[in-house]
C-alpha cells in the first residue's frame, strides 16, 4: 500500500465511524469497516512514522497514568440557576424580557452525564478536562480520544473550547452491568455514573471499551467569533461533533413551552438520559451584558423535569449518624428503579418530617429522584395500610458510641465528638481550608489514618509522627514530613478558625469570627444570656453552642493547651463611618470577596446577604442586580466601589 492509497483510506475510515458513533447511520457493514481497519492499522506497523494523528486506529488507549494532572479552564465552567415549574420560567422570562424585550432563546436537551470541556487549538485537540470546580478539572485527554464522536481534528483556527457531556446509552449501560454482574464486579448505579467512572480510568484502554458518547451544549473560549447561540451550536455540529437533538430557537415563552414539553413527552423513550432543557439568550452580546452572578449565567437556565415517581415498601428505617452529630433516618425499601438507578434507600430527613407526614413502618410510600438529588419520601399510601404498620420510634442513645442523644424540637444529635461516626468528617472539616486548612490532610488520608488506628479523634492529629507515616502504603519521607509541618503550623492560629473547625452546628465562618472578637477563650464558657445577647445569635444558635461545650468540655480543654489559638485585639474606632452598620455587596467587584468582606470586619461592620430596611449600605460592582434596584427603591445609600474604598480610608 503506497502513502497516499493509506491516507485515502483512513479518510473513508473516518468517513464510516462518522456515520456510525455520530449520526447512527451506519453507511458500511461491520465487516467492511473491520477489514479496512486492519488494512489501515498493517500499514501504520511498518511505517509509524507515516501514521496519521487523526487515524481511528489511534483511539485504542495509551499506558495506563498514575494520576490525573490539574487543567485550569480558558473560560469558566458555570453552573446554571434550576427552574422547576412555570411560575419559575416566567420569572425568570421577566428577568430576561425587562432588559431585552424581544429576546428570542435558544433550547436545547439537558444531557445527564458527566461535563467535559474539550479544547482545540489552530483545530487539533490539545487537552480535555472535566468540570471540576468550574475554573480548574481534571486532565483527562488520554480518555477523551478513545471516544469516537470526539473529533481529533475540527475545521477552526485559532483556539475553541467546545463543551459538552460524556454519556452512556441506557441500552449500553445495561449491558455495562451485565458483563460487571457475570464479573462479580461492583454495578454502576446509572448511566450518568458509569459516565463519569469510565472517563476517569486511569488505563485508558478501559474507558475506550465502554461505549460513551459526547453531546455538545455549549462554547467556552471562542463563542465571542458568533453572533448567535443557535448558529454557534450548528457550526460545532459542523465539526464533525454529534448535532444537538431538539435544538431550538424559539422567540416567545410559548414557543419555549412547546419545545419543552415535546422532550419531555420524548424523555422516556430517548436513548439517552436527559433531566431537562437549556435555555439561553441566543444572542451572544446580550449575554455579555447580562453577564454572571457570583453562581451563575444570567442569561441561562436549566428547566428541569418533574421528580420521577415511583411506589416502595419501607421494610425498615436504619439511622445515619453525621459529622455534627445529627441523627437522620434512612429508609430501608423495598428495591425499585427509578430513572436508570435501583432504589433502595431514601431519607427521612428527621423525626419530625416522619410524624407531619403521618409515615409508618410497613407503609407503602411515594419515593421520588430528581437528576442527583438524593432519594426521597413524599408521603405513605394511606389506602395501602392493611394494619401490620407501626409507629417509627425516635432513638435515644446514638446507635454507634451508644451515648444518650440530645432531642432539639427538630434535630436530634450525638453531641460525641469522639463517637466513631463522627471522627472521620469531623477531622475532615477540621483540617480543611476555611477551618485550620491543614495542607495534605484530605479525607482519603484521614481514612487511612483511622483505619491504621492512628488517629481516633481530632486531638491524635497531633501525636502523629512521620515514623508512623512512613509505614503506610504510599507515603515517602518528604510527604510525611511536609504534613507533619502542615498540623505543626496550625498552632497558634487565629481564634475565630480554631472554633469554625469544631464544626458546631449552626456556628459557621462569621459566627465564629463575632465569638472569638467578643469573647475570646471565654467563648467556651458562654452562658445562654451571654450568646443570645451577641448580635445576630437566637435561640437555635445558642443552644447549639451550649450544649456542645457541655459535650465536648474535656476534648476542647486539651485541643486548646495543644493549638494554643490566638485571640486578635482588635482596637475597633467607633466613630467610623462603617462602625456596628449593616451592609449589603453586590454585583461583581475588583477585588475578592473575602478581602473586602475583612476590609469592612475590621471597622466593625456586619455583612449581610439580603437588602432589608435595617441594611445601612449597599456596595456595588459591575452588573448590580435586583438588590441595587431593592435599596434604591427603599432609599438605602448605595455606593460604587471607589466611593466604598474612598470612605473606608476616613477614621
Amino acid at each position: 500500500m503506497s502513502e497516499e492509497e493509506y491516507y485515502n483510506k483512513v479518510q473513508i475510515l473516518k468517513k464510516m465511524a462518522y456515520h456510525y458513533y455520530v449520526l447512527d447511520e451506519p453507511i458500511a457493514t461491520d465487516e467492511q469497516y473491520d477489514k479496512l481497519y486492519h488494512q489501515v492499522l498493517a500499514f501504520e506497523t511498518l511505517n509509524p512514522s507515516l501514521i496519521e494523528s487523526t487515524s481511528p486506529t489511534q483511539r485504542v488507549g495509551s499506558t495506563p497514568l498514575a494520576s490525573f494532572e490539574k487543567n485550569a479552564h480558558l473560560q469558566r465552567m458555570w453552573s446554571l440557576e434550576d427552574v422547576f415549574d412555570d411560575e419559575g420560567l416566567s420569572e425568570w422570562l421577566e428577568r430576561i424580557y425587562k432588559v431585552y424585550p424581544k429576546a428570542s432563546f435558544t433550547c436545547s436537551p439537558k444531557f445527564d452525564g458527566a461535563s467535559l470541556n474539550l479544547l482545540y487549538s489552530q483545530g487539533k485537540l490539545v487537552s480535555a478536562t472535566t468540570r471540576g470546580d468550574g475554573i480548574v478539572g481534571e486532565l483527562v485527554t488520554q480518555n477523551a480520544r478513545t471516544i469516537q464522536s470526539i473529533p481529533l481534528e475540527i475545521d477552526f483556527k485559532g483556539e475553541i473550547e467546545i463543551r459538552g457531556e460524556v454519556v452512556i446509552a441506557k441500552d449500553d449501560f445495561e449491558a455495562i452491568n451485565k458483563e460487571r454482574l457475570e464479573a462479580g464486579q461492583s454495578l454502576f448505579a446509572n448511566p450518568r455514573n458509569a459516565a463519569a467512572g469510565s472517563l476517569r480510568q486511569l488505563d485508558s484502554k478501559i474507558t475506550a471499551k465502554r461505549k460513551l458518547r459526547f453531546m455538545p451544549w455549549g462554547i467556552g473560549e471562542g463563542l465571542n467569533e458568533f453572533a448567535s447561540f443557535y448558529e454557534a451550536m450548528q457550526a460545532v455540529s459542523g465539526f464533525g461533533f454529534s448535532p444537538v437533538p431538539f435544538l431550538s430557537l424559539c422567540n416567545n415563552k410559548e414557543a419555549i413551552e412547546h419545545t419543552y414539553n415535546a422532550l419531555l413527552s420524548a424523555r422516556n423513550d430517548y436513548v439517552i438520559m436527559l433531566d431537562g432543557m437549556v435555555i439561553m439568550l441566543d444572542s451572544i452580546a446580550m449575554q455579555r451584558q447580562l453577564g454572571w452572578t457570583i453562581k451563575a449565567p444570567r442569561f441561562a437556565c436549566a428547566y428541569k423535569f418533574p421528580a420521577v415517581e415511583k411506589s416502595a415498601k419501607i421494610l425498615d428505617v436504619s439511622l445515619q449518624v453525621g459529622r455534627t452529630g445529627i441523627i437522620t433516618p434512612v429508609a430501608e425499601l423495598s428495591p425499585v428503579e427509578i430513572e436508570g438507578a435501583m432504589i433502595s434507600r431514601a431519607t427521612l430527613h428527621n423525626f419530625s418530617e416522619i410524624e407531619r407526614k403521618n409515615i409508618l413502618l410497613y407503609d407503602e410510600v411515594i419515593v421520588i429522584r430528581s437528576g442527583d438529588v438524593i432519594p426521597k419520601i413524599i408521603k405513605p399510601l394511606l389506602a395501602f395500610r392493611d394494619g401490620s404498620q407501626k409507629p417509627i420510634p425516635k432513638p435515644t442513645h446514638c446507635p454507634v458510641c451508644g451515648e444518650e442523644l440530645l432531642v432539639e424540637e427538630i434535630f436530634i444529635k450525638c453531641q460525641n465528638l469522639s463517637c466513631e461516626a463522627r471522627v472521620i468528617e469531623s477531622i475532615i472539616h477540621f483540617a480543611s481550608k476555611k477551618a485550620l486548612n491543614i495542607d495534605g490532610l484530605g479525607e482519603k488520608i484521614v481514612i487511612q489514618l483511622y483505619d491504621k488506628q492512628l488517629v481516633r479523634n481530632i486531638k491524635d492529629i497531633y501525636t502523629l509522627r512521620i515514623e508512623d507515616l512512613l509505614g503506610l502504603e504510599g507515603w515517602q519521607h518528604k510527604r510525611a514530613h511536609n504534613l507533619i509541618q502542615a498540623i505543626q503550623n496550625t498552632i497558634g492560629v487565629e481564634l475565630w478558625r480554631f472554633i469554625n473547625a469544631l464544626g458546631i452546628e449552626h456556628i459557621g465562618e462569621g459566627a465564629s469570627k463575632k465569638l472569638a472578637r467578643k469573647f475570646g477563650l471565654g467563648v467556651f464558657e458562654l452562658s445562654i444570656q451571654d450568646i443570645l445577647n451577641t448580635d445576630g445569635f437566637g435561640a437555635e444558635m445558642a443552644a447549639s453552642l451550649l450544649e456542645f461545650n457541655q459535650a465536648n468540655t474535656a476534648l476542647i480543654k486539651q485541643l486548646l493547651s495543644i493549638i494554643k489559638p490566638c485571640v486578635q485585639s482588635i482596637s475597633l474606632n467607633t466613630n467610623h463611618i462603617f462602625y456596628d452598620k449593616s451592609i449589603v455587596l453586590t454585583g461583581t467587584l475588583s477585588q475578592a470577596r473575602e478581602n473586602i468582606i475583612a476590609l469592612l470586619e475590621s471597622k466593625g461592620a456586619r455583612i449581610s446577604s439580603s437588602v432589608s430596611k435595617k441594611t445601612d449600605f449597599v456596595i456595588y460592582g459591575e452588573k448590580a442586580g435586583s438588590k441595587l434596584e431593592k435599596a434604591q427603591s427603599l432609599g438605602i445609600t448605595t455606593l460604587n466601589e471607589q466611593e466604598f474604598l474612598s470612605l473606608l480610608q476616613e477614621e
